[in-house]
């Protein structure tokens, strides 16, 4: 199915929209949003042009750049959010010193990304935005659904155990798809595969979400022996990485029924051998 030009113009300008109140205050729905459509214009500047321009190349390097400060950031915003809500009497000063340590931490990092989107680079980044959604040519015959699930199947050959590395490539794999998947427009088969995805990314990320913490907990107050606070943090970890191997586990199987089902289809479309044909023997 061919690309929805509407929705790839909307990624453009929905990000340019975002630089101005990034700029004037990293609020973290700012920085979330930055963030989404930030990756929605990589995803496709990188799978949909086959030759990307000098101008290109150059809005990527600098995508890159900005999106991991504001990345940073929002890891920061979520782990607080998490933590205020964790229910541990126990050790109610522990919690509120890396609660301490996460806002000050959080200070810090929206500074340096306040400083990161000055007049200069928000400029730079308006102007090639422009440019890039302006001249970007996009192959004719280009499938985004496709594209999306065989990304995804690519990861799911391997059928050794699910570990938190399978966990987390397919967590960063499943955004550019979901991302790829929804450049295929209001089609059924496309808003399908994205619901999926989105919660399997929701899962995996709420899951890598409370690692994060709990690695940041287990530096400041060492092991489960030595913390509540951590034993707590590792026992929600857990959970939710059990949570995630299910929605993983449902995730490929629905996606190796669909490869099935792709396959006969396109074995039904080829043509009937003519009459009197021999099939060719096996070497």
């Amino acid at each position: 199915m061919p690309v929805d030009q509407e929705r790839s113009r909307l990624a453009f300008q929905r990000l340019n929209r975002q630089l101005t109140k990034l700029a004037r205050k990293p609020v973290p729905e700012s920085v979330h949003k930055f963030r989404t459509y930030g990756r929605r214009v990589e995803a496709f500047l990188v799978e949909l042009i086959s030759e990307p321009t000098r101008n290109d190349k150059k809005l990527l390097k600098l995508l890159s750049r900005l999106r991991k400060k504001a990345g940073r950031v929002r890891d920061l915003d979520v782990q607080i959010v998490s933590l205020r809500n964790l229910k541990i009497p126990s050790e109610a000063d522990r919690k509120a010193q890396l609660l301490r340590t996460l806002a000050e931490e959080r200070s810090q990092r929206e500074k340096k990304l306040g400083k990161a989107f000055d007049p200069e680079t928000i400029g730079e980044l308006r102007k090639r935005l422009k440019r890039a959604a302006s001249n970007a040519e996009i192959p004719e015959n280009t499938d985004p659904l496709g594209l999306a699930m065989r990304q995804l199947a690519q990861l799911g050959r391997n059928h050794a155990p699910l570990t938190e590395k399978t966990l987390h490539q397919y967590r960063i794999v499943g955004k550019r798809a979901r991302y790829l998947a929804e450049l295929a427009g209001k089609n059924s088969e496309a808003e399908r595969f994205v619901e999926q995805l989105k919660r399997m990314q929701d899962v995996l990320g709420d899951w890598h979400d409370w690692l994060k913490l709990t690695q940041r907990a287990e530096g400041l107050f060492g092991g489960v022996q030595d913390s509540a606070l951590v034993a707590a943090l590792r026992n929600v970890t857990g959970a939710k990485f059990r949570q995630g191997v299910d929605v993983l586990t449902e995730t490929r199987a629905a996606l190796a029924v669909k490869k099935h089902v792709a396959t006969e289809a396109a074995a039904s479309r080829k043509p009937p051998a003519p009459p009197g044909a021999q099939p060719e023997a096996a070497a």
